[in-house]
């Protein structure tokens, strides 16, 4: 497992994962856990403290983590930051992006025709600035093929268990998540959704009260109109601030909420149909279908597993 460091980089990006590997070791697993720059020296991160690594970037064939740092896509890359991506990825057998360490893979060309995804509030600005990369803009993170692309920050530690669940089964990643006091989101091999409810709003947005609102009770009737009303807004403009503030419509806001209720629902035990009624989605019909078109398994089967 080789990551890549670098300046500006952001220290949970390969702090998560490294950790996430590193429990898996001390439970039986044997990443080999490497951690390269540009030059084979130190890098100053994002929080100004100094990260050591073990060597200059290489072309290793194992795993490949390239992270991401806060604004770097408000600058043109530098060349010998694009030159080691180059070189990382040349003989890799698979390549795996944090936040938006996804703009540099696409940089280099590695995305084009695939799907792929990245911090929520570049998503945007990913797709116009890298128009072949197939962006899946509500995304967890993404797989395809042997390349993992992930969103922000902490779906890094989501991704890495992942991997983990790939490479040694469900039984260590469960342990790997339990030992760092981390939710185990869902199977490794599916695509994975989070609802934003993640994406902190200011205190003084119109939507603070309506994301506490239907967090605390997604089987609420909630159209636009009834969220409109609760945050004292117009259909227009709420439409607006889920935008510009979380990155989503009204509607599936609502519906990654409901989904985020049912698992944990079914990973407590409750039947399919409690989960369906209490998380809103009243059918398991209707539930059944979120849970294939989103997580590419059927409720019973991810109650099953968890």
């Amino acid at each position: 497992m080789t990551i890549l460091a670098f300046d500006g980089v952001t220290m949970i990006d390969v702090a998560g994962p490294s950790d996430v590997f590193g429990h898996a070791n001390r439970l039986g697993a044997d990443y080999e856990l490497r951690v390269v720059s540009p030059d084979g020296q130190p890098v100053r991160t994002a929080s100004g403290t100094t990260l050591g690594v073990d060597g200059v970037a290489d072309s290793p064939e194992g795993t490949v983590l390239v992270p991401g740092a806060y604004g770097m896509v408000d600058f043109p890359f530098t060349g010998p930051l694009v030159d080691a991506v180059r070189q990382l990825v040349s003989e890799a057998g698979r390549i795996t992006s944090v936040c938006t360490g996804s703009f540099l893979l696409a940089e280099i060309g590695l995305l084009d025709g695939r799907r792929a995804t990245t911090h929520w509030r570049q998503v945007d600005r990913f797709a116009q600035r890298f128009p072949k990369v197939l962006v899946q803009p509500d995304a967890l993170y993404v797989r395809d093929g042997d390349i993992v692309t992930s969103a922000g920050v902490s779906s890094g530690i989501d991704l890495a268990l992942s991997l983990v669940e790939d490479d040694h089964g469900p039984d260590l990643a469960a342990e790997v998540a339990r030992a760092m006091v981390v939710f185990m989101q869902r199977p490794g091999g599916q695509s994975q959704f989070s609802a934003p409810s993640r994406a902190h709003v200011g205190r003084d947005s119109p939507l603070r009260t309506l994301l506490d609102a239907v967090a605390a009770d997604p089987a609420e009737h909630w159209t636009v109109a009834t969220m409109s009303a609760r945050a004292a807004v117009s259909a227009r403009q709420l439409s607006r601030l889920f935008h510009d503030e979380i990155g989503t419509t009204p509607a599936r806001y609502v519906e990654l909420v409901r989904l985020e209720a049912a698992q944990d629902l079914l990973s407590r035990g409750h039947t399919v149909a409690s989960a369906a009624a209490r998380s809103g989605f009243g059918s398991d019909e209707t539930l059944r279908r979120v849970f294939v078109q989103r997580l590419g398994v059927t409720p019973g089967a991810y109650r099953a597993q968890h």
